[in-house]
């Protein structure tokens, strides 16, 4: 009998109950309490599992070559030499896995450096397209160059910011009461023109009034934004932006303006304190996000920036496959919308800056417009004379209206009922009345106006004429 462990004959001989081979004890049960298997079979072996063999003790005779000094020098000299080969044999394979190792390490290497040159040149490739859609003019031919549309998703703690947003906004949505004081369709029927200023920054395409209702933020085209103060009727800051005026917004106290640059600069009074984004072309569209912690820049160069407002440094880059008109921020915040040259309005996921859905309205896209009943937005399209108002659930349009001239700007006010809107002929108020789900304007004045905005309590609209000036529309 030999142990099928060590080859040899054991000394206490048992056997396995489960294969049936012989093994020495104590080498079976070091490998039982160590691997709980018959190192044969594999099988699950326990000591009681093992048969102890009785056999007549025989002690083996010792080898005749093992019986004198010489024989047991050529012994000890064969062992050596063994040995010596071995060592050198397994020099060998050390030295030939080196060379494999060695290969594989190479190989990685140069796989890295492609990888980083082609992720280069792919970034170089759409800079220039971008490049060249803008010298080009940005017309309706440079958007057959598709560009692949890949998002980068946002630090953790703006993603968490984001997701508390949007609860917080969702949860209280449908049970939010009309504020106090708010207008009527009484009031907003009898608005009228109650003062208008001289043209101030003349090519300005973007009025926002903040919070208050008192402070208009606008520029021209000679590089200039001015905050005017309503109830002062003059204007109290001038920003200089060294670049023409394309796109303006209030971040709490703090004028966010985008220019033709390429960048968005933030204004606390009269002081720059930040710039941000390098667009290669014009800004045409910014929007903030509803907690107060990103902002949003859009471009001629066919991608979108998301900024964190806390560092002023750009966190998210996306781009699309068409130049963008127009930008906004879903009302919870979780979603983002831009409108195209082609004519479509794509949606992301602000986390992640995947593509969501892509919604086709047959004309180049002027502007978007969200309600606060989170399921409603509005657009109005290039060259259009009418709004269309759209269901996000059901992804299509499910109202439009005939203003009678060319739209340049839509604006909700903050409960959802009036749909404010600009154009070249006159500035309307659309209004929804949710007890009898029925559409009625009342109110239209022929006012020329390139955008428009809501006072405070929507107790007023602020129109910003072709010429650059204002006019301001209430009760009279």
């Amino acid at each position: 009998m030999q142990c099928a462990i060590s080859g040899e004959a054991p000394q206490v001989p048992v056997a396995s109950r489960k294969s049936g081979n012989v093994f020495e004890r104590r080498l079976i049960e070091a490998h039982i309490a160590e691997h709980h298997t018959d190192p044969v079979s594999g099988e699950d072996l326990a000591v009681e599992d093992l048969l102890e063999l009785k056999s007549p003790r025989i002690v083996t005779p010792r080898p005749p070559n093992l019986t004198s000094i010489p024989s047991l020098l050529s012994a000890f000299q064969n062992e050596w030499d063994s040995i010596v080969l071995e060592t050198f044999t397994l020099k060998q394979q050390l030295a030939q896995t080196r060379q494999e190792l060695s290969t594989a390490l190479y190989q990685n290497d140069a796989a890295t450096r492609v990888i980083a040159r082609l992720t280069r040149e792919r970034d170089e490739a759409r800079e220039a397209l971008s490049n060249v859609t803008i010298s080009g003019g940005g017309g309706a031919a440079s958007n057959g160059d598709a560009m692949q549309v890949d998002g980068q998703g946002l630090p953790e703690e703006l993603v968490a910011k984001v997701d508390e947003t949007q609860q917080q906004l969702f949860a209280t949505r449908r049970k939010r009461p009309i504020p106090d004081g708010w207008a009527t369709d009484d009031t907003v029927s009898s608005f009228d023109i109650a003062s208008s200023t001289d043209p101030l920054y003349p090519g300005s395409t973007n009025v926002s009034v903040d919070e208050s209702g008192d402070l208009a933020l606008f520029g021209g085209t000679d590089g200039v934004a001015g905050v005017y103060s309503i109830s002062q009727a003059k204007v109290i800051y001038a920003l200089k932006c060294g670049s023409p005026v394309t796109a303006t917004t209030w971040w709490d106290s703090k004028a966010v303006v985008a220019t033709s640059a390429g960048t968005v600069k933030v204004f606390q009074g009269e002081d720059e304190i930040a710039e941000m984004g390098s667009h290669a072309g014009a800004v045409t569209s910014i929007s903030l996000h509803p907690s107060g912690a990103l902002l949003a820049s859009a471009g001629a160069d066919k991608r979108f920036a998301f900024h964190d407002l806390e560092s002023f440094k750009t966190v998210s880059t996306v781009y699309t496959e068409a130049e963008i008109t127009c930008c906004d921020f879903h009302v919870d915040g979780l979603l983002f919308f831009t409108g195209g040259l082609d004519g479509n309005i794509r949606i992301f996921d602000v986390k992640t800056g995947a593509s969501m859905a892509v919604l086709e309205t047959g004309a180049p896209v002027r502007a978007i417009a969200f309600s606060e009943n989170g399921t409603w937005f509005a657009v109005a399209q290039k060259n259009s004379n009418s709004v269309s108002v759209w269901d996000l659930r059901k992804q299509t349009s499910i109202k439009a209206f005939d203003i009678g001239s060319a739209v340049h700007s839509i604006r909700w006010d903050y409960t959802g009922q009036f749909l404010a809107t600009a154009g070249n002929g006159s500035v309307t108020v659309q209004q929804y009345t949710k007890s009898s789900k029925s559409w009625s304007e009342p109110f239209k004045k022929a006012v020329s106006a390139r955008d428009v905005a809501w006072g405070a309590s929507a107790n007023s609209l602020v129109a910003l004429t072709p010429d650059g000036g204002l006019s301001f529309l209430a009760s009279s």
